[in-house]
């Protein structure tokens, strides 16, 4: 960090001050039954948003379904061409151009092939900027280091967005703020008030409500809200929805009631609970939570905004995406298909994921495969368990080339077959889609992605030629008899130095 006598360059500030919000913590063991649909921003995104709007890397996601047919998504820090990785601060040579929010919109329904993005707020050149304007004062300044929202709503045509200021980023999981406040805007996100709007001050560093989520319902807004950090436990407020600008009109639940005392505030789940996500969601008629829980996203369910929450459900684990965080619920999630945004401190971008619930909240029809992003390095010889093996010349990397995260699979040589494979159990006579990202050398002629059986017949395959940028891929099967199938990707290798790279693979249950 830097020394407060010290003067140092815009690039050496930008790298000693950014957030560490998402450096990864020690990975636990757990499975992951969620789904990487797609990476939504910076490089390796069909969205472009790194050509398009110079967001190269940026992280959160805070979703809200605007009331006219786009969901608005607020990102935190952002930055653009100097960004190198890993985290925030990996900034190189060139314009870092740091901003502290942007605000993208989307009208895509289709979240099964992911969410594209149909335009950002933008300044004159083009790119995506700044909509709530952070001091970018230094780390140890004790002022303000940065903006970053936390929460987004729509009542009628007003945009209402929460946002902590940051005075101090700490050690991984630790930051201290100056206060939350509510920014609105009237034209769809293009210029936000700040000025006399509701502000929870935080001199003690004990507010209660530093990082907040929204849900409308009922003729209210609920404010569910955490500590600054990621460790505090979380808290419940509500306000009705035509006052929302309103500070003297919300009212705090003291376990019993609601009532005007913010400090008679009790916690109605205890921590650690950060970076949360909060709906009503129609298809099971449960209130459903998501957040960071330690250093795994999980999700809760409940019938009253109030609780009983139930049991965490994992649904990520940093085993798999290490340096995960967030876990923002798309508001256009139906039919039991939850869809989310997940950041990753390293690349420092967003993903899609996708995760299903039956009516009682409960996650089923999970990812079967093991170790699906290769994070945890697991190759054995007989690709059963949960870990893959090779046929021929395959490993896995460790050179931040992967989709997700650092590691991806790879198979490469000069002639004959070679591919990456797991044994996963299945039920029978159940349909099941595998899904898988892949990429190639430019000459690959020859390469399949899909589904055999344990005695080597296809079930069903796709095939790939070259693929240039990472690329999804997508097999149907229906497993019949069978109670085990063979998920494999590979390359024919007899015309060259041949190569294939394989990362972020889903085998779960239509």
């Amino acid at each position: 960090m830097p020394h407060p006598t010290r003067i140092l360059t815009a690039a050496a500030v930008l790298a000693a001050t950014v957030a560490v919000t998402g450096q990864p913590a020690a990975a636990t063991s757990a499975h992951t039954p969620a789904t990487l649909v797609q990476k939504v921003t910076g490089p390796d995104s069909p969205n472009d948003t790194w050509g398009r709007w110079n967001v190269k890397a940026t992280d959160l996601g805070i979703m809200w379904d605007n009331g006219s047919g786009q969901v608005l998504t607020a990102f935190g820090d952002t930055f653009g061409d100097a960004w190198v990785g890993p985290g925030g601060g990996g900034l190189g040579p060139g314009d870092a151009n740091w901003r502290s929010n942007v605000l993208l919109r989307s009208t895509d329904t289709n979240l099964a092939d992911g969410m594209s993005f149909a335009s950002a707020v933008t300044g004159a050149d083009g790119r995506a900027r700044e909509v709530v304007p952070g001091l970018h004062q230094g780390n140890d300044a004790g002022g303000e280091v940065t903006k970053i929202p936390t929460a987004g709503i729509a009542v009628g045509s007003r945009q209402y967005m929460s946002f902590m200021s940051v005075r101090h980023w700490g050690v991984p999981g630790q930051w201290d703020t100056n206060y939350a406040r509510i920014a609105y805007s009237d034209d769809n996100g293009v210029t936000w008030v700040t000025s006399g709007t509701p502000t929870w001050n935080n001199p003690s560093g004990t507010n209660r409500f530093q990082q907040q989520a929204f849900v409308r319902n009922g003729g209210y807004v609920y404010v569910y809200g955490t500590p600054s950090g990621r460790t505090g436990s979380l808290y419940l407020a509500r306000v009705p929805e035509a006052q929302v600008l309103t500070q003297s009109a919300y009212r705090y639940w003291d376990g019993a009631a609601w009532v005007t005392a913010e400090s008679a505030a009790v916690a109605i789940v205890a921590g650690p609970v950060s970076e949360l996500s909060v709906r009503f969601d129609a298809f099971s008629g449960k209130w459903l939570m998501m957040y960071l829980r330690g250093e795994d996203i999980v999700l809760r369910a409940a019938t009253s905004p109030t609780g009983a929450w139930g049991t965490p459900q994992i649904a990520v684990s940093s085993a798999d995406y290490p340096g995960l965080y967030g876990g923002f619920f798309h508001p256009w999630s139906a039919n039991g298909q939850l869809y989310f945004l997940m950041s990753q401190w390293n690349p420092y971008n967003v993903y899609l994921m996708k995760v299903s619930i039956n009516t009682a909240g409960q996650i089923v029809k999970p990812n079967l495969v093991g170790d699906p992003s290769f994070e945890r390095g697991a190759l054995n010889g007989s690709g059963t368990g949960g870990f893959w093996a090779c046929t021929g010349n395959c490993g896995i990397d460790n050179a931040r080339w992967g989709y997700s995260g650092d590691r991806n699979a790879f198979a490469r040589y000069n002639s004959g077959w070679h591919d990456v494979h797991q044994t996963v159990p299945v039920a029978a006579n159940t349909t099941y889609q595998l899904t898988g990202f892949l990429r190639t050398s430019p000459n690959s002629d020859n390469g399949f992605f899909g589904v055999r059986t344990t005695a080597n017949a296809v079930i069903s395959e796709a095939n790939f030629r070259a693929v240039g940028p990472w690329t999804r891929f997508t097999v149907t099967f229906n497993s019949g008899a069978r109670t085990s199938v063979v998920v494999y990707a590979g390359v024919w290798t007899d015309h060259g130095d041949i190569w294939v790279q394989l990362d972020d693979f889903s085998l779960s249950a239509v």
